[in-house]
């Protein structure tokens, strides 16, 4: 386990969270493995159609602005990444962990939790 900066981040997971916040749906999506599965909200989306429907309406009624915070390589393929938001969401604040498992340099599994 190693603690990671930015600029370290595997290229699939920061572009995801570069886009994702942009709603650039697009940009999100092709970060993703065509069978991957993310689960976010106590909901799991499964292959790029679902994953693509919940990247344009997750919290699409909210809006918010997010802070990376860190990140901690697990291993080869899976590493933890802590995102702070703040907005107009219930509670206003979260410290997110956005798990994220990678296979073939796109994102297989992500799951997204306090």
């Amino acid at each position: 386990m190693s603690t990671s900066n930015w600029n370290e981040l595997p290229a699939a997971i920061a572009a995801y969270l570069t886009a994702h916040p942009a709603r650039d749906v697009a940009a999100a999506l092709e970060a993703f493995a065509p069978d991957a599965v993310v689960t976010d909200e106590g909901r799991t989306h499964r292959g790029r159609q679902e994953i693509q429907t919940w990247l344009g309406s997750g919290a699409s009624e909210y809006t918010y602005t997010t802070e990376f915070r860190g990140a901690t390589r697990i291993d080869a393929t899976r590493t933890d990444v802590v995102q702070h938001l703040e907005g107009d969401f219930p509670g206003g604040v979260a410290d997110l962990h956005f798990r994220f498992t990678l296979a073939g340099g796109l994102i297989s599994r992500l799951v997204i939790e306090p």
